[in-house]
Order: structure tokens, then C-alpha cells, then sequence
């Protein structure tokens, strides 16, 4: 469901939406660079804690671990529902496979000098992925 009026917003923003999946799959960095503003924070509840994390945290965690590339694992990535407040602010929800997890991500997005980013990340770890056999 996409309640954006504007498709060159939409476009943007599927741009931006492809380059955060493809980031989380391959763990280019270049892309990191691209898709979260400098002072982007992401956010997450782990076993009844708040876990926030800057940017750059968050950007070194993902640089040490293996991508899920690297893993041979499975590519799923979904867009459910971007909800644009203003043309230069919109919210995305997207669900994806990272390695055996399913995450649930609400994206806030700001368009920055014609460029949409993310500036906040919330993310929920909705369960493990189901392995065909």
C-alpha cells in the first residue's frame, strides 16, 4: 500500500528503498554511506532493553560481521506501506530476510538536497526464517 501522490517522490524513495535492501544483503558500504544520514539513529527493543545506536555504531557492527551474501543466504525483501507526511518527509515499513532472521524495519525518511535518506531506523526481529527443504 503506497499513499504518495507524487511518482517522482515515489521513485525516489523506491531508489532509496532498493539501495537500503541491496546494502543489507551485500553490505556495501558505499551504499551505507548513501542510504543513512550522518545523524541517523536506529533504534530496537532486545529482550526488554532499548538499544539505540548512532550511525556510525550501528555502520562498524555491520562492516564486522558477515553479509548475508557472504552467507549464501536467501534474498527476501518487501516494501508493505510508505506513508509520505509532507513531500519531504515519509515513513516506509519494509520487511526483509537478514541471514536466518526476519526483520521489520519502519524507516523515517527526509528528502535531503534532492536525495530521500534515512534519519531514523526502528527495527524488530519478527521471528526466524523458514528453511525450505
Amino acid at each position: 500500500m503506497t499513499s504518495i501522490s507524487a511518482k517522482a517522490t515515489t521513485a525516489g524513495i523506491d531508489e532509496l528503498l532498493q539501495d537500503y535492501f541491496d546494502l543489507l544483503y551485500t553490505q556495501d558500504m558505499s551504499l551505507f554511506d548513501r542510504v543513512f544520514h550522518p545523524s541517523a539513529v536506529l533504534y530496537s527493543a532486545q529482550d526488554g532493553l532499548i538499544v539505540v545506536r548512532p550511525r556510525e555504531e550501528y555502520r562498524e557492527l555491520m562492516r564486522a560481521r558477515r553479509s548475508p551474501e557472504q552467507n549464501g543466504s536467501p534474498r527476501e525483501d518487501t516494501v508493505l506501506r510508505i506513508d509520505a507526511l509532507s513531500p519531504e518527509m515519509a515513513v516506509a515499513k519494509v520487511r526483509l530476510r537478514l541471514n536466518d532472521n526476519i526483520m521489520v524495519d519502519y524507516l523515517n525518511l527526509l528528502l535531503i538536497d534532492g536525495l530521500w535518506m534515512i534519519v531514523a531506523k526502528l527495527y524488530h526481529r519478527e521471528g526466524t526464517a523458514v528453511v525450505a527443504q
